[in-house]
């Protein structure tokens, strides 16, 4: 698995450790010479030659290594849009199956009672309920019960 991950690592990352890590030993070197002299002319090619320079590397590390991490995580978004769209169009093939397919094909018309929809009798709603009963006419005559989105009893009887 350690394989796999350094893999997918970017060069900019690796690029801005080292440069990091050059830029840390370069401050280290110009610190200990400059704090070797005591005159200030002295000091100066140390802060010329190692100090400053270490002071850029450290920054262009930073930006290396900033610039690496969000190219990682494009990478990685991308690939997580990639697997979206392939499940996307999974669910869609799937949905659009389910779509072509009735849900319900009943004749007999149950519903549960203290229920406001009434339902075909294999509608997944009321299918193997003890309590779903045959529906009353005069509850649909007066507009008390509702058909049931799911299994579209009105469908029938058009």
């Amino acid at each position: 698995m350690r394989t796999a991950r350094l893999r997918t690592v970017h060069p900019a990352l690796w690029a801005g450790w080292a440069a990091f890590a050059a830029g840390a030993v370069l401050c280290v070197i110009g610190w200990y010479g400059v704090s070797g002299e005591r005159y200030a002319e002295r000091q100066l090619p140390y802060l010329a030659s190692c100090t400053i320079p270490g002071a850029a590397l450290l920054v262009a590390g930073a930006v290396l290594f900033a610039h690496g991490r969000s190219v990682l995580a494009t990478a990685r978004v991308e690939e997580l849009y990639a697997l979206l769209v392939a499940a996307g169009t999974a669910d869609a093939e799937e949905s659009a199956q389910l779509a072509a397919a009735p849900v319900a094909v009943s004749g007999d018309l149950l519903m549960v009672p203290g229920g406001t929809l009434w339902h075909r009798a294999d509608c997944p709603l009321v299918a193997g309920k003890a309590e779903a009963v045959p529906v009353d006419s005069k509850l649909v005559a007066n507009g008390e019960l509702s058909p049931c989105p799911i299994c579209e009893p009105a469908e029938a009887d058009d």
